[in-house]
């Protein structure tokens, strides 16, 4: 019971969007092991590229994105444990 308890109490990590732009790269997959300052996604924004980067480590767990999507500024775009 301990160890499914442990499971249900992991902790989540949200990576949102910096700024409104579009997504034309997911960098990241599902089951990938993050790093800090991992790209997740790389967003197109005033003829920029810019990647959006992970601020912990962890697994992604859900890619809540496709490239081509346009994205607002604080949309989650990746969720990692």
């Amino acid at each position: 019971a301990a160890r499914s308890r442990r499971k249900l109490e992991a902790i989540l990590s949200e990576v949102r969007s910096p700024m409104a732009g579009l997504v034309v790269k997911v960098v990241a997959a599902v089951g990938a092991e993050l790093n800090i300052g991992d790209t997740v996604v790389v967003l197109e924004s005033m003829k920029l590229e810019i990647p959006v980067e992970s601020a912990t480590s962890g697994r992604v767990v859900e890619i809540k994105v496709t490239e081509g999507d346009f994205v607002e500024e604080a949309n989650v775009l990746a969720v990692l444990e």
